[in-house]
């Protein structure tokens, strides 16, 4: 779907509300974003947490402009309140920046076992788990070998990644201890030299010495301060980056390993539906992901504890269905359903794989939610890879071979780092001016994770809910728009940016920006808001189709 623009007749994406007497509100002027000075100097702590709210041209952070959204544009208006489902690993329900923020089905009395609403799920008060006590999963295509899925061209096809992934599971988790301990025994070193437990990058380069042995243990713990701010820190993430590999190696990709026997169903019978429990709680302080992507939408805003969500006014439905592996395409069919169903108006989805047998299953899904005006906001996927290109598939996604939309109510998000200019397009985000429709903040985004704890965390799992934010406070304000609507003023309202731009990390590989998304643009809330202020006004003429 296109929006056509008509505004003092000018057909533009940005316009100026001047001079036409509806208001005095004025959108970023998108000629000045590519004149603007780069941010040379490192973030402050506020702008670290906050990055992806401020404003690209008065702060030059990429940023989405939520804050001067509030300030300008939203003020004390509450709107309407609006049900975004989070469908992921399960949301910390008790969290203290989520418990006043959660969805509750009050057709539901909690505990007793019974389905009160007839809505074909028990105890389903604050949304729904379809993974049931399980937590580790095979990745899709080791599970396509196991259970010998497919013809012979999908299981070499299986095969072939299955082999490769392995073996560079096996090699990251051998260099990722040989790494550990060389840091251990040149932090063990340090600390003996300088007499003490803990000490700064400063403290570390002070060291001199003719020790050829020490000399190289500060090199090696000069270059860790490139990855974290503490030696503690770096030595934390090698600990996490191994526990990651040994996982890979031991669940996701063990061809033996069966993670779906304790739920009890037939994952590939669509059909065979009693199965998961009423209880969408992550398991354990592990299972953060899906807690981190509920913050980043709707985490409580101005209450002086921890992060600020991008929507002020939503209810967040969570639907447990991505294990700590690759999700089955019916949790994700019947998650969609499940959303649609009891009122969501937004689903996020921080999730993907490459494989997918029942695909089907969900573009199906997919359809019901744009038939029932939910709009479904999706993450791009952290390869660093084109996905136009037929060798890289994302699932699930609204588009068959690069062909026509499925449907029109699925938004795709590539991720952003803080600093503007080249560097600007993380360098793991997947891109593709066909199958991804924008950009969002997506690196070091700060949000909640279980415990009333806080994190950072990179990836378009971050961007998607960004996005999902800005969808639902257009929907707040102005709930009479639809799903196609709202989509397609966040694509064209976004702010255009012409630089070069490098691709994956690499500095040989660049493009512009405007050619690796369908809008070519970076999401913007404030620019999201006027536009739609002006479609609910019918100063805009827009329409559906192509």
């Amino acid at each position: 779907m296109t929006f056509r623009l008509s505004y003092c007749g000018v057909f533009a994406a940005f316009f100026l509300l001047i001079g036409c007497g509806s208001t005095s509100l004025v959108t970023t002027p998108i000629e000045n974003i590519d004149t603007i000075p780069l941010k040379i100097a490192d973030l402050t702590g506020a702008e670290k947490r906050n990055w992806g709210h401020l404003d690209l041209l008065k702060d030059t952070i990429p940023g989405m402009s939520i804050d001067k959204a509030y300030s300008e544009i939203i003020g004390r208006k509450k709107g309407k309140k609006v049900i975004v489902a989070v469908l992921d690993s399960g949301v910390d329900l008790e969290h203290e920046d989520l418990d006043d923020v959660l969805w509750t089905n009050t057709k539901e009395i909690k505990g007793n076992g019974k389905d009160d609403d007839q809505n074909g799920y028990i105890d389903d008060i604050h949304g729904y788990n379809f993974l049931g006590e399980s937590y580790n999963e095979q990745l899709e295509y080791t599970r396509i070998l196991r259970l010998k899925l497919g013809d012979a061209v999908l299981q070499a096809k299986a095969k072939a990644e299955l082999d490769k992934e392995y073996q560079k599971a096996l090699q990251n988790k051998q260099q990722y201890e040989q790494i550990l301990q060389a840091v251990k025994n040149a932090d063990a070193a340090v600390q003996k030299e300088l007499g003490k437990e803990t000490y700064t990058k400063k403290e570390l380069a002070s060291i001199k010495t003719e020790d050829q042995a020490m000399q190289q243990n500060i090199s090696i713990l000069m270059q860790m301060y490139n990855y974290a701010d503490s030696i503690p820190e770096v030595l934390e993430e090698l600990t996490g980056g191994i526990k990651h590999f040994v996982e890979q190696l031991n669940y996701n990709l063990k061809v033996d390993f069966d993670g779906r026997a304790v739920v009890g169903d037939d994952p590939y019978d669509i059909t065979d539906t009693g199965y998961g429990n009423g209880n969408p709680q992550a398991i354990g302080e592990d299972e953060d992901h899906g807690s981190h992507v509920a913050g980043i939408i709707a985490a409580e805003r101005n209450n002086g504890i921890g992060a600020n969500g991008v929507a002020n006014n939503v209810a967040i439905m969570s639907i447990r269905a991505v294990p700590n592996g690759d999700e089955y395409d019916k949790d994700i069919a019947l998650g969609i359903r499940y959303a649609v169903d009891n009122g969501a108006k937004i689903i996020n989805g921080s999730f993907g794989k490459s494989f997918s047998p029942k695909a089907e299953w969900v573009y199906d899904a997919i359809k019901y939610a744009a038939a029932n005006d939910v709009l479904i906001i999706h993450a791009a996927g952290n390869d660093g890879k084109d996905l136009d290109n037929p060798s890289n598939p994302n699932f699930p996604n609204d588009q068959i071979n690069n062909g026509a939309e499925i449907a029109d109510n699925l938004i795709t998000v590539g991720a952003l780092d803080s600093k503007y200019g080249s560097e600007v397009v993380a360098s793991y985000s997947n891109y593709g001016a066909i199958n991804v429709d924008i950009f969002a903040p997506g690196t070091d985004i700060y949000s909640t994770i279980p415990n009333n704890k806080y994190e950072f965390m990179p990836g378009t799992s971050m961007a998607a809910p960004a996005v999902a934010g800005i969808a639902a406070l257009i929907r707040s304000q102005y709930p009479k728009l639809t799903a196609p609507e709202v989509k397609n003023i966040i694509m064209q309202s976004g702010l255009s940016i012409k630089t070069p731009v490098i691709l994956s990390g690499d500095a040989s590989k660049t493009t512009t920006f405007d050619k690796i998304s369908k809008s070519g643009k970076i999401a913007n809330a404030y620019n999201a808001l006027i536009m739609a202020e002006m479609v609910s006004k019918g100063k805009i003429n827009s329409y559906e189709g192509e």
